[in-house]
């Protein structure tokens, strides 16, 4: 991917969801309220964010602490399943239990999930062209946010998973050119106060 100006890539599971499928908690609400005002002062481009509601309405509260920051709806930026290893891809000590998480994929996922991930790679990574740097933000689920930071560590491509990543939590990579890309920030949650951290991940791993 070739690009003459840097590219900032912001990364943002959305906040905590009331249930599959549906808008925010009053926490997840909070939680993108608080995000949204650590991001202020980033000159981002645009708000890129999935078609679902939990994803929409954080993009929206995060949009609503910025400054004329156009918001962009993106199946792109939306929930799927990016890539379905064969077993033989897989560490042996972990293989079963990743096969078990991914069968319940359906054929159409399977394949329509693969497609996006590609198109995100081509959307969101890389330099960009001009001279001037670029600050985009993505909202979006923790599958893709796993997708992206595997590519810019050059890993195989089964290993988003296993990569969880915290509602509201921000992760930002640096593409520039010439050089690898670099994961700046990972899962930081320090605009949140303790009560509103780690939502997302079970109980036994809140730190």
């Amino acid at each position: 991917m070739t690009g003459t100006a840097t590219r900032y890539l912001y990364l943002v599971r959305h906040g905590e969801a009331a249930s599959e499928e549906s808008g925010l908690t009053d926490g997840g609400r909070q939680q993108a309220m608080l995000l949204g005002r650590r991001l202020r002062d980033i000159p981002l481009a645009v708000v890129h964010h999935g078609p679902l509601p939990r994803a929409e309405q954080t993009a929206r509260l995060i949009g609503d602490q910025l400054k004329n920051v156009p918001l962009c709806v993106s199946e792109v930026a939306g929930d799927y399943v990016p890539y379905v290893p064969v077993r033989d891809e897989l560490p042996a000590e972990s293989a079963d239990f990743f096969l078990r998480f991914l069968a319940g994929a359906t054929e159409e996922e399977r394949e329509h999930g693969p497609a996006l991930a590609r198109q995100a790679l081509d959307m969101f990574t890389g330099p960009v062209d001009g001279e001037e740097d670029r600050h985009e933000l993505v909202v979006t689920h923790n599958f893709l946010v796993a997708w992206l930071v595997r590519d810019a560590m050059h890993a195989p491509q089964w290993r988003w998973l296993g990569l969880n990543h915290g509602n509201a939590a921000l992760t930002v990579i640096r593409y520039v050119p010439g050089r690898p890309a670099s994961v700046l920030i990972s899962n930081d949650m320090r605009h949140l106060p303790p009560e509103l951290r780690w939502t997302g991940f079970p109980p036994e791993v809140h730190i």
